[in-house]
């Protein structure tokens, strides 16, 4: 493989969503961190498109994904001076899982083939044609840190985080996010998207976790309505006791849960692997951004 980068797994430690616009779009408050794991996107001089890893069988047959949107939008922006590259996805991420997979993975392609065209493109201008593509676009181009305003291309910085280690679980199942932005309106349960009041920086991981606890996921519940099985994800995490706080990130399936530290995520992931062996379980560190 000629080049290759992490395309890291995007977590919602918190998701507050205002009611519909005139255009349809919703908009969003999100404190939005990454995962030191997920997909890999790498280039070729082979050509073509190669789709491998646990997860490539979601994908396959769909005939187009976001790497190569991603690919063609950025060969646009470049004039038609550089040839389309071989591009190859290893899906290592559950997919339609709330773990921006799709936009992390086009937000790879993008920094790659950046560099290997050597595109004079300022990183604003390769954040634009990101955001073009969802609206984890942005965020998940360069996997820092970020509080997520507007349709979520509004980004400024996140206050200082401390090592937070993590166990990130999911049940199997997909979950479709306009499925749950539907339930979400049928309900009307929206929130002031206005940030809420956080300091600089947090001291510790609990200190973190007592200040998530006066925030939310607003598209849990209807989450929870159309796929139980994130619930019983959400109560097995809580039960634990290594958890400190268990979530739903983005419109689901996978769900977090923050520990203490290294030793206690380790235990919790292996005690949950032992009792869900069918569940999708993967201890990790959250923050970013990640080599």
């Amino acid at each position: 493989m000629a080049a290759e980068a992490l395309a890291p797994a995007k977590i919602n430690l918190f998701l507050h969503v205002g009611p519909p616009t005139a255009d349809g779009y919703h908009p969003l408050c999100s404190l939005m961190v990454f995962a030191n794991l997920g997909d890999r996107v790498g280039l070729t001089e082979t050509g073509g498109f190669t789709l491998r890893g646990p997860h490539a069988a979601a994908l396959a047959g769909e005939g187009d994904n976001l790497v190569l949107r991603a690919a063609r939008a950025l060969l646009a922006q470049a004039g038609g001076l550089h040839a389309m590259p071989g591009l190859i996805l290893e899906k290592r991420l559950p997919v339609a899982a709330g773990l921006g997979g799709g936009s992390s993975d086009a937000g790879a392609a993008l920094r790659l083939l950046r560099e290997a065209w050597s595109l004079d493109m300022a990183d604003a201008a390769l954040e634009a044609v990101a955001a073009s593509l969802g609206a984890d676009g942005a965020a998940c181009l360069w996997g820092r840190p970020v509080l997520a305003e507007g349709r979520g291309e509004r980004l400024s910085a996140a206050p200082g985080l401390p090592a937070i280690d993590a166990v990130l679980v999911n049940p199997g199942v997909a979950v479709s996010t306009p499925a749950v932005y539907r339930g979400l309106d049928g309900s009307g349960a929206f929130s002031d998207v206005t940030p809420p009041p956080m300091p600089e920086a947090f001291e510790s991981v609990e200190e973190l976790a007592g200040w998530l606890r006066l925030t939310r996921n607003d598209l849990e519940p209807p989450a929870l309505a159309l796929a139980p099985a994130v619930g019983d994800v959400l109560a097995t995490l809580a039960d634990e006791p290594e958890t400190l706080i268990a979530r739903m990130s983005g419109s689901g399936a996978t769900c977090f849960a923050l520990c203490a530290g290294d030793y206690e995520a380790e235990t919790l992931a292996e005690r949950i692997e032992a009792m869900r062996p069918d569940w999708w379980v993967e201890r990790c560190r959250l923050g970013g951004p990640w080599a």
